[in-house]
């Protein structure tokens, strides 16, 4: 793949791209956590190029959405799936599902959008989901008792690509090879000429060592394991509490992370456990067994009436013995026992096998001598012996594990990834149900004959979820437009709301996704044009821009939706009057789908040299000065205005002529 194709991304950034384990994969999956792991991507970049992506493949021209209204319906819509997600990946997924007026990339979320309503998005799936993030390479391993040896420099190349966590040594010789094993505990010759060579210290010869790196640097795997081992548990309980089919054997992958520490050396194996236990406490023990030979000797001498005759005491000066003497001649059964009750302690509080604990007798020698002392050089031994029987088992156990891990790697990868996508699924489940989604129904394909009712879109039952309310209170709207038309009705009525459930629904479904009404059908647009209502009137150099991306826009072909707030704000009444229907005269021509929502849609029609569609939003009534409206436009009615009400009520209320008269201008 050639990444500086993708929109967006230049040589810079398909570098950094390059240093993922599989970028292909990653771009094809929208995985937003593993593209931001390149250097200097950030999650926001990342998105960014996925969603360039994307549009790649699906030959995505952009620019679907053309305001900055009809852009901010898109951030409040997706802001609500984000916000029913549970992990941070699945917010960072949901950026790369963007409005599209491809059919393949709208079909393509669709049939996602599809299996993930299908979920249930329970408490313990939720509640396990808290606990699956992205996986950490664990590139950063670094293993300094061995190295590897070659005498080749393509293979010196060769293997410090695939084994980075080794030092990579080049020798000519048999010579370099011993001098090597002088500085490490274990080197691993990469050449079979180096086979049968006879060097002091360990020297293996492993010709397929780049082949098999888990048994060479088992500590890449065991890193792997122990730095993702939270989320790996939490996506085994995912995928139980969802009953998902794993890609992995999950009681396999359970028992290997049982076996492994945090640090990533392997846990639960009661031998190693009693070597590192020993190495660790043998100069305590040592000590411990020498308090208890001296406290021995010493109430065994408080104890003892010892007698000496006058010959022999004069003879012991004479020779200059000292008390060792003394304990030779009147205390050796007592020093034969305080020394054994040592020997007994260190073998017994280290937990000494035959071989250790013939060492360690030997550390408390049979010489009497008062203090007693250790002999050091044994205790050095002892613990060389020790040292060493811990590093063999703990390098066995760490190659079985590695080797048994190794082979759920790429299972594990993808059952986090299961996980992750689950929370994308169960996201958009929760917010079909919350608004009571359905999947909309699109017209005809490109090159075929629409019918009227092919065109436009046509929403039955439609909630805004734009609407700060709950759903239940929010009154459903039934609305269908299929070319242009003047959208009418009272202040407060709802007509903002009606564009806004229009526009919400119209990204929602080029999304591919669920849309929050009981049936939608629409055609597929090019691009949504929406424009907010107009705080105040516009300066001329404003005014004049705005006229502009209008006539831009009329001059485009018919597969646009434009929705307009009240463009009449703009200007003068009487000037709005005639430029807006100059401009629904240019769309009408041009076959484009739109709803201009305006307080002069009587004066619109007048002006315009064709058969304006006027819609209204009726109230049928005030009641304690609240207005009932009837939330679905009324099709062909011109709606009549909240002081025509309050003149109609005041009217019905008096029998004063004045409100009668006025009640007649509105007619």
């Amino acid at each position: 793949m050639d990444l500086e194709t993708i929109p967006g991304v230049g040589e810079k950034t398909a570098s950094a791209l390059t240093e993922l384990d599989d970028p292909e994969r990653a771009l094809r999956d929208g995985d937003v956590a593993a593209l931001a792991r390149a250097p200097g991507i950030t999650h926001g970049r990342a998105a960014r190029i996925a969603r360039g992506a994307i549009r790649r493949e699906h030959d995505d021209p952009g620019g679907f959405l053309a305001t900055d209204r009809a852009r901010e319906v898109y951030r409040e819509v997706l802001s609500l799936l984000k916000d029913r997600t549970v992990t941070r990946y699945g917010a960072q997924r949901l950026e790369t599902i963007y409005p599209s007026p491809c059919r393949s990339r709208i079909e393509e979320v669709q049939a996602f959008a599809r299996e993930a309503i299908e979920h249930e998005p329970t408490e313990a799936v939720l509640e396990a989901l808290e606990g699956v993030e992205p996986l950490d390479r664990a590139s950063d391993v670094r293993v300094r008792d061995r190295c590897l040896a070659t005498r080749d420099a393509e293979r010196y190349s060769e293997a410090r690509d695939a084994l980075p966590e080794l030092s990579v040594e080049v020798v000519e010789d048999a010579r370099g090879l011993a001098e090597l094993a002088r500085g490490y505990a274990t080197v691993v010759a990469l050449d079979e000429s180096f086979a049968g060579v006879d060097v002091d210290g360990d020297v293996q010869v492993r010709p397929d060592a780049l082949e098999n790196p888990a048994e060479v640097v088992p500590e890449r795997p065991l890193a792997f394991f122990a730095r993702n081992r939270t989320s790996l548990r939490a996506a085994v309980a995912v995928h139980r509490a969802a009953d998902l089919e794993a890609p992995c054997d999950l009681a396999a992958l359970e028992d290997g992370l049982e076996r492994l520490a945090d640090d990533g050396t392997v846990a639960g194996d009661d031998e190693l456990d009693r070597l590192t236990v020993a190495v660790d406490d043998l100069d305590a023990a040592a000590s411990t067994a020498e308090s208890v030979a001296n406290d021995h000797l010493r109430e065994a001498i408080r104890e003892q009436d010892v007698t000496i005759e006058g010959a022999d005491l004069l003879s012991l000066v004479e020779r200059g013995a000292g008390v060792d003497s003394l304990l030779s001649r009147e205390l050796a059964d007592e020093y034969a026992a305080a020394v054994e009750a040592a020997r007994e302690e260190l073998v017994d509080s280290l937990d000494l096998d035959a071989g250790e604990a013939e060492i360690a007798r030997r550390a408390f020698g049979d010489e009497p001598t008062f203090p007693v002392e250790r002999e050091e050089a044994v205790v050095s031994r002892l613990r060389e012996e020790l040292t060493a029987a811990k590093e063999r088992r703990a390098a066995r156990l760490k190659r079985e594990l590695a080797a048994d891990l190794a082979d759920q790697r790429e299972g594990a990868r993808q059952l986090v990834r299961n996980a992750l996508e689950l929370d994308v699924e169960l996201a958009i489940a929760q917010f079909a149900r919350d608004f009571e989604c359905t999947m909309p129904a699109f017209g005809a394909d490109d090159g075929a004959e629409k019918r009227e009712d092919e065109t436009g879109f046509a929403i039955d039952d439609g909630r805004s979820p734009l609407l700060d309310e709950p759903l239940e209170e929010i009154d459903p709207v039934d609305y269908a437009v299929s070319g242009v038309a003047l959208l009418s009705g009272v202040n407060s009525g709802g007509k903002t709301s009606t564009l806004d459930l229009v526009a919400s629904v119209v990204v929602l479904a080029h999304m591919g996704l669920p849309v929050p009404a009981e049936d939608v059908r629409l055609q597929r647009f090019d691009d949504l044009h929406y424009h907010a209502k107009t705080q105040g009137t516009l300066d001329a150099g404003a005014f004049e821009s705005t006229v502009r991306e209008f006539a831009d826009l009329a001059t485009g072909g018919d597969g646009s939706l434009v929705l307009v707030d009240e463009l009449e704000s703009i200007t003068e009444p009487g000037a709005s009057a005639k430029i807006i229907a100059g401009i629904l005269e240019a769309l009408d021509d041009n076959g484009a789908t739109a709803v201009f929502v305006s307080h002069l849609a009587g004066e619109i029609r007048e002006m315009a040299a064709f058969d304006v569609t006027i819609d209204g939003i009726e109230a049928v009534g005030l009641v304690d000065g609240e207005l009932q409206v009837n939330r679905s436009p009324v099709k062909e009615h011109l709606a009549r205005s909240t002081p025509e009400l309050i003149v109609e009520k005041l009217a019905g209320e008096s029998q004063a002529v004045f409100y009668d008269r006025l009640l007649e201008k509105f007619d």
